[in-house]
């Protein structure tokens, strides 16, 4: 009877699922009509939108990231702001501050470029710990406190962060705490040929294609809701905790004893609860009501290479985050 129940609350759920399914390629479509490739990029950015989490985008300049996020906004009528992170930025230039009125000698809120629904931080690296702490609160609170007073963020609200792997000279490594709260962490390699054709093409006449409107804000909000009914089984679930487990003490599994003395520190909880919500996101954007170990292995990369920290031996090695997660979801069995 459980299993016949289970199957009947799939079913039922398919509907609502196909349906976003549908919100999603027109928003794909529509994205695509001025981007060129960035295709696995917008699936984490509308996967990160329905999850309610974040995205650290690691590329070298020039790859459309102000475009593609500005595109996404304009396609899905959300307000977009970026931030340009420098090392003299403040705070205050990021969530706001409070203005001094010499009239009534009252104080003012002046909200700042945070109070928007896509916000791009723009090399986010190059602003010192105290600007990138600033925005601490609002990625996990949604909330930004001026004074002493709290306000909310609109919402959906979402951070894109990106930061250049190839000048390391005057930047900040982020806090681990910052780090972990970023959904995904995905890496961008600069377009193929005829992709590069494509883009020289369409962005060197006077007039460059614009998206237009194809969905609204209710639009997210109906994913939200929807992602509850896409199903979860029990050993996907089991199968997601021995991926995390793995990153925290790979001597316990066979075939990855020798990681042991590579990694520093393990995947969070938070990346437990993010591989199963991303998972079952990268489901419902490809029409399932129910998430499979493929869905699980898609996402898992791009949630886990910031989450696992490596031992200065593993850096003599030349061995990267990215390798280790490959070794351990070669190895660990998939259900």
């Amino acid at each position: 009877m459980r299993g016949i129940h289970k199957k009947g609350r799939i079913a039922m759920d398919n509907s609502s699922v196909q349906a976003q399914a549908e919100v999603f390629e027109r928003i794909r479509a529509e994205v695509g009509r001025v981007v060129v490739g960035q295709e696995k990029i917008l699936d984490r950015l509308l996967a990160a939108l329905v999850c309610q989490g974040h995205v650290l985008l690691e590329g070298v300049p020039g790859i459309a990231k102000t475009t593609l996020v500005r595109t996404l906004a304009r396609a899905i009528g959300l307000s977009f702001g970026r931030v340009s992170f420098t090392p003299d930025l403040l705070p205050a230039d990021v969530t706001g501050t409070l203005v001094y009125s010499p009239k009534d000698g009252s104080f003012t809120p002046k909200k700042g470029p945070v109070f928007t629904n896509l916000l791009l931080a723009d090399e986010i690296n190059r602003a010192p710990a105290k600007v990138q702490s600033a925005l601490l609160e609002a990625m996990q609170e949604r909330q930004v406190t001026i004074g002493e007073a709290t306000y909310p963020l609109p919402s959906p609200f979402l951070v894109l962060a990106t930061q250049n792997p190839i000048e390391q000279e005057g930047t900040y490594p982020l806090p681990e705490a910052q780090v972990d709260r970023f959904m995904f962490k995905c890496v961008v390699g600069l377009p193929g040929r005829d992709d590069e054709r494509r883009i020289m093409d369409r962005f060197t006449r006077r007039s460059s294609p614009e998206a237009q409107p194809v969905a609204g804000p209710e639009a997210i909000a109906a994913m939200r809701e929807a992602l509850d009914g896409v199903y979860c089984d029990e050993k996907v679930g089991d199968y997601i905790l021995d991926l995390v487990f793995a990153t925290r003490d790979p001597a316990s599994r066979k075939g990855l004893a020798d990681l042991a003395p590579l990694i520093a520190l393990g995947a969070s909880p938070r990346a437990t609860l993010c591989l199963n919500l991303a998972a079952r996101a990268h489901a419902m954007l490809r029409g399932r009501a129910y998430a499979t170990p493929q869905d699980v292995k898609e996402v898992a990369p791009d949630v886990l290479r910031h989450r696992v920290q490596l031992t200065y031996e593993a850096e003599a090695q030349e061995m990267t985050s990215d390798k280790v997660v490959a070794r351990i979801l070669d190895e660990v069995p998939v259900p």
